[in-house]
């Protein structure tokens, strides 16, 4: 049982981690406060969201796998393949997010550029797409644990 305490709490921390980044993300990524040191910046924490999302993937498996439920029934759950494809699904979001970021980076070495506020504003709506996305796969991941929905 301490076992699977320490696998949801993973997991859970995994969960907040990709919240603090992602809201970080989506805070510097306003033309009101958009620099050098902000596009640079921007590079990093969307890394630590991917980072924190593939540990979110990676808890949640171990838990599926070494968990008390077993393997079996965690994938016999539609949930579970639901929480699953919206998680995929944010992660490929904020891999967008991480293109565009490099590549303002790119330009801002190259030619000192910023990016324009339309710019700014399609790429944060990208991470904040992801971050609603994520409330969803939190609900059902609860709804998964208390069995709610579930075969």
């Amino acid at each position: 049982m301490i076992f699977e305490s320490f696998l949801a709490y993973a997991h859970i921390m995994a969960f907040l981690m990709l919240a603090t980044f992602m809201t970080s993300e989506t805070a510097l990524c306003r033309a009101e406060w958009i620099n050098p040191a902000v596009v640079r910046r921007l590079v990093w924490v969307n890394l630590l969201s991917l980072v924190s999302g593939g540990l979110v993937l990676l808890t949640g498996l171990a838990r599926s796998f070494w968990g008390v439920k077993g393997v079996a029934w965690y994938w016999a759950q539609p949930l579970m393949h639901t929480k699953i494809t919206l998680l995929v699904a944010m992660l490929g979001l904020l891999l967008l997010a991480a293109r565009r970021y490099r590549a303002w980076r790119r330009e801002l070495d190259a030619q000192g550029c910023l990016p324009p506020a339309d710019a700014l504003r399609r790429t944060r709506s990208l991470v904040m797409w992801s971050a609603h996305l994520m409330v969803v796969v939190v609900l059902l991941a609860v709804c998964l644990a208390r069995g709610v929905g579930t075969r």
